[in-house]
């Protein structure tokens, strides 16, 4: 059906917060049928709910298990589900748009250019279109060398799973379909590990970053100059998250190597090798993917603590990923050193950062802190575990990881909603939902009142 937006009048976050809703609701109507569940029996409205905006906010909570007790019926749905969340609900009616032969308006166009974070309207059904070329290479490959691996262990149903465990991978969803242990039982495959870690890495990096890698690595080829120039000629944003995101990365895989090597709950009885590929994977799947090759549950402290880190950090703007992103706790981090070195501007590879986007990425970590504050709150008075275990599952919920330390399926009615619109939350962002629902989002004021200065720190 096509969007009318003139016809509500609705400001382009509301197009889109209004568009998941809609999304969610009927993944949540399709789930409820009896043909979805093994049983026969409808599984429930709030399981049902909870389980779509798991899939669509791809962030991997299940509150049953998704091999044991989906039919194929419900697997597909809650596979469409994810790749429509992974891509966003308007890259798909853009895909329709296009192959029905309709023309994209300014308005749709806005709402595709919020829903992507782009900061230009130009060249968006352009930017759609390779995007999905993009993600079917991407997921195709991913889905060959994953079947690889399934289909002599499960025949023809492999490929599905290689299909599935693709698409949930890119998309940086971490819901499977092996059984309880997740990746467990493939923790020293290299095949496996490397195949999910970088389909993660890749869906995590942002399809702007994509598009900037293309275009840069092009022109290197036809004008035949260094790498480094290559580097130099990448936007601030792409080196931003490629710098951010190595650094991530390699510093979570170090810890988790030192803090989980000697634990013999998790790492400790390894080999060299699968000790490299668990910290490794750990440390990759923190950041929104939802997977895991080790027990959570039985971690050191430390390492719960590290990952409840990485998961509040997220991917990067405009990919596949939630939390408040690497870009965001990049530009705050660099504000941090350029007020202690006494700077005024605020510069990263030699291009200044606007003031504005200081402000906004502030906006962004406060609201997120303070909700996953809120949340924290209200299910420690409705859950009796560990606050450990309570805090690591509102992190998981707010960064649309997926990553549990086991309450899950435990969890009361209260907390599973409370938990489906913190998934929500996080996954179209703090800031559109203020915006949405702020009749002054856009409002700017031209007075300015007088300055006076205060004390701070």
């Amino acid at each position: 059906m096509k969007i009318n937006i003139d016809a509500f009048k609705l400001h382009p976050t509301q197009i889109l917060v209004l568009g998941f809703l809609g999304v969610i609701t009927l993944g949540t109507m399709l789930l409820m049928l009896p043909v979805a569940s093994r049983s026969g029996l409808s599984i429930g409205f709030v399981d049902a709910l909870f389980t779509a905006t798991s899939a669509v906010c791809v962030t991997g909570l299940v509150v049953v298990n998704t091999m044991e007790h989906w039919t194929m019926f419900g697997k597909l749905v809650i596979l469409l589900l994810i790749q429509i969340g992974g891509l966003g609900f308007m890259t798909i009616t853009t895909t329709f748009f296009i192959l029905l032969g309709k023309k994209i308006r300014l308005k749709e166009r806005l709402v595709i250019q919020e829903s992507l974070g782009q900061t230009s309207i130009s060249g968006m059904v352009k930017l759609v279109v390779n995007i999905l070329l993009g993600t079917l290479i991407f997921e195709g490959i991913g889905a060959v060398l994953l079947s690889i691996k399934f289909v002599p262990e499960y025949g023809a149903y492999g490929i599905f799973m290689g299909i599935f465990h693709s698409v949930s991978a890119f998309c940086n969803a971490g819901f499977d379909i092996i059984g309880q242990e997740s990746l467990i039982p493939y923790r020293g495959d290299i095949l496996v590990n490397f195949a999910v870690m970088s389909l993660i890495i890749l869906g995590g990096l942002g399809f702007s970053v994509w598009m900037d890698l293309v275009r840069v690595t092009k022109d290197r080829y036809r004008k035949r100059y260094t790498w480094r120039r290559w580097f130099r000629q990448l936007s601030l944003h792409t080196k931003l998250v490629l710098s951010i995101s190595l650094g991530l990365i390699l510093s979570g895989a170090v810890f988790f190597l030192v803090a989980e090597g000697w634990n013999p709950n998790t790492l400790g009885g390894l080999g060299a090798k699968d000790k490299f590929l668990g910290a490794l994977f750990q440390s990759v799947t923190a950041r929104t993917a939802g997977f895991n090759t080790m027990p959570l549950d039985v971690m050191t402290n430390g390492s719960k603590f590290v990952t409840i880190i990485l998961m509040f950090i997220g991917g990067s703007p405009g990919g596949t990923t939630g939390g408040v992103k690497t870009v965001t706790m990049g530009v705050l981090l660099l504000s941090m050193l350029s007020v202690v070195q006494g700077k005024e501007e605020l510069v990263a590879f030699k291009r200044r950062i606007p003031d504005t986007t200081i402000k906004r990425a502030l906006a962004v970590v406060m609201i997120s802190l303070f909700m996953v504050i809120a949340v924290t709150l209200a299910l420690s008075m409705t859950e009796e575990t560990s606050f450990i275990n309570i805090f690591f599952e509102t992190v998981s919920a707010f960064a649309t990881v997926g990553l549990t330390l086991g309450i899950t399926l435990d969890l009361e009615t209260a907390s599973k909603l409370l938990l489906s619109f913190t998934m929500f939350a996080g996954r179209l962002g703090p800031v559109t939902l203020a915006v949405a629902f702020s009749l002054r989002g856009t409002h700017k004021s031209s007075i300015h009142m007088p300055e006076e200065k205060i004390m701070v720190g």
